[in-house]
């Protein structure tokens, strides 16, 4: 399935965050990530996120697009070159 994480955290965890999102997912633009994942991988993905969050300041949201969908993506402004392999 293909995946969109946006996450805002302390400052103090934003480089753990930002590590744990690049073993799964390309990173398209600074707090934000896309790309394919299986459940599993998103499970996974999920239970590295969470030892690394404070749940009570911080906060990630993830966008899942079913198999055989996908996203249809606009972007305004400076811009990071978007992945080869991102949909």
């Amino acid at each position: 399935m293909h995946v969109i994480v946006v996450y805002d955290t302390a400052a103090e965890r934003n480089s753990r965050i930002l590590r744990t999102c690049r073993k799964y997912l390309h990173h398209t633009q600074r707090s934000v990530f896309e790309g394919q994942l299986t459940p599993a991988q998103l499970r996974a993905f999920q239970a590295a996120v969470e030892t690394v969050l404070d749940l009570t300041y911080d906060n990630v949201i993830v966008y899942t697009f079913p198999p055989g969908t996908s996203p249809v993506r606009h972007a305004w402004g400076a811009t990071e070159p978007e992945p080869t392999d991102v949909l």
